[in-house]
């Protein structure tokens, strides 16, 4: 009789510790699978974001940048050219209309006191107009840099601010700009008449008793003011490429700058 009552209690203890293990087995299981679905879904959540800029450019060849970057300044350079190149492009455009030079003013006032003041509106306005026409042919000398730009050029560019072309041709073309430019001017000057209206004020002014001496270099003054008005429009048209699908006219720029 104890013999089969131990017999049976062996038998349960058997049962239960193997349910136990069977049960402590599907746990532990259960248990890694949910750790494993918490770990992957941490890691969802967690990962960083793709940088739109950096995937962008890493799908890109250096040959597409090269060309979308160059193909957006001559785009740029063209439309601001266009855009200060005719008539009142800089004379009615009051952010870059170009001003007496400061000493000149003394002159102005002198002359508007004898009831000449119209003399010196019209040298204004031939200033204007010099800048006007000298912006034409400053376009070419725009295109040259582009071409010659390197790969290290085109990627700082690429990568920098909306204005990074712009400072970048101010750094590099301001003093061989001007240089080039100066002919185009002196010779601009002299077609609009701004020389003749320079000199005949000038005589003018020196008929005045008690009148200090002025001298201006109108030359060097609508070089100075003439580049600042082009890349200050540069840098508007560059920035409007980069941010506006509409101002992306070719395909290249389409590409390299985000509608592709």
């Amino acid at each position: 009789m104890r013999q089969r009552r131990f017999a049976r209690d062996m038998t349960i203890f058997t049962l239960t510790f193997l349910l136990f293990l069977f049960f402590s087995t599907q746990t532990a299981s259960a248990q890694m699978d949910w750790l494993k679905s918490g770990q992957e879904m941490l890691g969802t959540v967690t990962k960083s974001p793709v940088d739109k800029t950096t995937s962008q450019t890493s799908s890109l060849t250096n040959s597409e940048i090269t060309s979308g970057l160059k193909d957006a300044l001559l785009v740029g350079t063209e439309t601001v050219v266009g855009q200060l190149g005719q008539a009142d492009g800089f004379n009615a455009d009051p952010t870059i209309h170009i001003p007496l030079p400061e000493n000149m003013q003394k002159v102005k006032s002198a002359l508007a006191a004898v009831g000449m003041s119209s003399m010196m509106d019209d040298l204004e306005l031939k200033l204007n107009r010099a800048a006007e026409k000298a912006t034409v042919p400053a376009k070419e000398l725009f295109f040259d840099s582009i071409n010659a730009m390197t790969m290290d050029d085109v990627m700082g560019i690429y990568k920098g601010p909306d204005d990074a072309a712009t400072r970048y041709f101010e750094g590099k073309m301001s003093d061989p700009l001007a240089t080039k430019m100066q002919p185009i001017v002196e010779q601009t000057l002299n077609q609009v008449g701004a020389i003749q209206a320079y000199d005949a004020v000038m005589r003018q002014y020196d008929t005045l008793p008690f009148m200090p001496d002025v001298t201006s270099d109108l030359n060097s003054y609508v070089i100075d003011k003439g580049m600042e008005g082009i890349f200050h429009y540069l840098a508007i048209e560059e920035a409007a490429i980069r941010q506006d699908p509409v101002k992306r006219t070719t395909d290249i720029l389409q590409t390299v700058f985000g509608t592709k």
